[in-house]
């Protein structure tokens, strides 16, 4: 006998009905890591520091898994007519994307990769490829954006237990930063 429902150690059936509508991960984007549980935010940001968007995974969820997901999620709007930009001319990254699949993606969306070689590539057929060291630099407007993003204490502590709630405080502080700006 074939029964779709799981058990807990009391006996007790888990799991229920799910409620339509919500794109809510199984595991609320709560994973283990080295300091226990944890959520990771993937932030996309433009050459300003300005976040244009944000992802949340579980804790134990390497950065590359995500990363389409990320830029997928961009909606650059733009004053006249057609669709919103979404792809920019160059993405810098950590080393944590050099991964091979990460760079032919952006090979095939005529993207160029400001990504720096693991160590254990730099001896593969093809030689260490250039790294635009000036274009590399600037990479740190995503750090401080990560930064001041850490500053928001509903974000920096994750009170919700949906993922969907959480990367709604995301999506609050980001259209905070965005208003500051535009602002002043």
């Amino acid at each position: 006998m074939v029964c779709g429902r799981d058990f807990d150690s009391r006996g007790a059936v888990r799991g229920g009905r799910k409620k339509r509508g919500t794109e809510e991960p199984e595991d609320h984007a709560l994973g283990r890591s080295r300091g226990g549980w944890g959520t990771k935010v993937h932030l996309v940001t433009d050459g300003r520091g300005l976040p244009l968007a944000a992802v949340v995974t579980p804790g134990q969820a390497h950065e590359s898994k995500s990363f389409e997901e990320s830029l997928d999620a961009v909606r650059i709007p733009h004053s006249g007519v057609g669709r919103p930009r979404r792809r920019p001319a160059a993405l810098a990254a950590d080393k944590g994307y050099s991964v091979r699949r990460i760079r032919q993606w952006l090979h095939r969306h005529k993207i160029e990769p400001v990504i720096p070689q693991r160590s254990n590539q730099v001896g593969r057929v093809g030689g260490h490829r250039g790294l635009d060291r000036a274009k590399y630099r600037r990479r740190n407007v995503v750090e401080r954006c990560v930064n001041w993003l850490k500053e928001c204490r509903r974000v920096a502590t994750r009170f919700e237990k949906l993922a969907v709630n959480y990367l709604g405080m995301i999506d609050l502080a980001i259209i905070q930063r965005l208003l500051r700006v535009a602002v002043s």
